[in-house]
């Protein structure tokens, strides 16, 4: 639906690199402005992935409500275009309200696609392809989305085969991922970037990592696994889910999956950055 000329709506973002207290932030200044949070991270949307994605407890929301928490079972597929519509129905109604719509996560992607009128390429599942790909390894999809979309395969997760398979998917289809940027913004947008220096982000999320640990994080994930969510399942969900898996496994030692988590993080706390580079003034 296109919006004539009307003035566009006003929220919030809050954005930046994993374990730099975004969500705190965004509690503190709901509660001085009147506003709502809606969370932004691709891993929340999920029931019971609670402590590995730092999901915020209902005690640290402070009565503040939150939205984008808990939508789907963790054995079902949820795409960005669908947390998109997710989004702007929310915001929608936050605004309808008389409230301000706070969006606040590290899932670029997500928030993109909220702040944006994005155009996302209508390709259907291919289920043949899939079944395919999903005997490959992670490096091996990349390298097969490198060879078919090298620009696409700088900016994606390199780590999520989710994430590769569909971009594979639709590379195949459309000869590449077709390119998401678009002059126009949604909303009026007020970002608010959150970043710390170097030595001090690794010291919060290795600290982080080990408070997540003491607070049954392993335990979580078994249970995820009894339910009925697949290792590999677990596995593509990345960073911590991905090495609590493979130790639950036996896979690797629990000092491997504490080094691996911690490094994987630090990793992704730097492409984080590069993505939201474009949101600093």
């Amino acid at each position: 639906m296109q919006r004539q000329s009307q003035k566009k709506e006003q929220i919030i973002v809050i954005c930046g690199p994993t374990a730099t207290g975004k969500s705190d932030h965004a509690v503190q200044l709901a509660k001085e402005i009147n506003g709502e949070v809606i969370s932004a991270d691709s891993r929340q949307v999920y029931r019971g992935m609670d402590i590995g994605s730092g999901k915020i407890t209902t005690d640290e929301m402070q009565g503040v409500p939150h939205y984008g928490l808990d939508i789907v079972d963790p054995t079902d597929d949820f795409s960005v275009a669908q947390y998109a519509e997710y989004a702007h129905n929310i915001i929608d109604d936050i605004i309808g309200r008389g409230k301000t719509p706070i969006l606040c996560g590290g899932t670029g992607f997500f928030i993109d696609a909220v702040i944006h009128d994005r155009q996302f390429p209508a390709v259907p599942p291919n289920e043949n392809l899939r079944k395919e790909l999903s005997t490959k390894t992670t490096e091996e999809l990349f390298l097969q989305l490198q060879s078919l979309d090298s620009e696409y395969a700088n900016i994606i997760d390199q780590h999520n085969p989710h994430r590769l398979i569909r971009a594979i998917e639709i590379a195949t289809e459309l000869g590449s991922v077709p390119p998401l940027e678009t002059p126009k913004s949604r909303y009026n947008a007020e970002i608010i970037h959150i970043d710390k220096p170097d030595p001090e982000l690794r010291e919060r999320i290795k600290k982080r990592l080990i408070t997540r640990l003491e607070q049954g994080m392993a335990a979580e994930a078994q249970h995820l696994y009894d339910s009925g969510v697949s290792w590999e399942r677990l596995e593509g969900f990345g960073l911590e889910y991905r090495y609590i898996a493979e130790f639950l496994q036996g896979k690797i030692t629990h000092e491997q999956m504490i080094e691996e988590i911690t490094n994987k993080s630090w990793q992704y706390a730097k492409r984080q950055r590069t993505w939201f580079k474009k949101y600093v003034h």
